[in-house]
């Protein structure tokens, strides 16, 4: 009875001190969220993001803020929650300001890896998703009952899904420009000048990826709007070849 007694001592000792432990672990990491945190949010709100930028002495359009929302795993544009900081700070194994800032050139090293970048790049258009305002039609449908009526708003599928071709511009010269400028600056130049898409999904969004590692630029060559391309795409490379003519 006393060896088991003694087992059971020792096992919560043990447990008491990866606790302890754990608890240290993110003494600092906690410590500096609260500079930034709005106090009434208990989040790091759009304001403490941009007093982190002022800290870390980037611009807030700065890719590499999107990465480090990447690391954290934010679920909410413009928002850094307790658990997210934690989770990011701990990959990264810093603490400090000091540290973070010298870290980021290494986040930004990690994310040009082929596999990660394609998780950061798909990332990049989910988190978009979370802060971008559409101006989608809400359909409005009355229904006349006994002179009486009801008007119900349907908001479509799409809102959720889609972000408009002004944040898509932006979000594509911030993630992919410095890896493929000709495409994206052309992609764009095309997106501002048609009338005929107001929102891009993420078969599009993934389906440019795709074509700027697959088609050669500009020549084209071994593009073939009879396979899987999204007619974006199609009528992208139409439209290009019309004004290289």
């Amino acid at each position: 009875m006393r060896r088991s007694s003694n087992r059971k001592s020792s096992s919560a000792s043990a447990t008491a001190g990866s606790t302890k432990a754990a608890s240290k672990e993110f003494e600092k990491i906690d410590q500096l969220f609260n500079v930034y945190v709005d106090k009434s949010s208990g989040t790091i709100d759009p304001e403490g993001i941009e007093q982190l930028c002022s800290s870390l002495e980037v611009d807030y359009t700065d890719v590499r803020i999107l990465m480090l929302a990447w690391k954290m795993r934010a679920q909410k544009q413009g928002y850094f929650t307790l658990e997210e900081w934690r989770t990011g700070l701990k990959a990264l194994r810093v603490d400090s300001i000091s540290k973070l800032k010298k870290t980021l050139p290494e986040l930004a090293k990690e994310v040009s890896r082929p596999s990660d970048f394609l998780d950061f790049y798909s990332y990049a258009f989910r988190y978009c998703l979370t802060g971008t305002v559409f101006s989608l039609p809400i359909i409005i449908i009355i229904i006349f009952e006994f002179q009486h009526f009801e008007i119900f708003w349907l908001i479509p599928e799409d809102k959720q899904k889609c972000i408009d071709i002004e944040s898509a511009c932006q979000l594509l010269s911030l993630v992919l420009g410095s890896q493929f400028g000709p495409q994206v600056d052309k992609f764009i130049e095309y997106l501002k000048n048609q009338s005929e898409y107001k929102v891009i999904n993420m078969d599009q969004w993934m389906g440019f990826y795709r074509f700027c590692h697959e088609i050669p630029f500009p020549s084209l060559e071994n593009y073939d709007s009879d396979l899987a391309w999204p007619l974006i795409l199609d009528n992208f490379v139409e439209w290009f070849r019309e004004n290289q003519k």
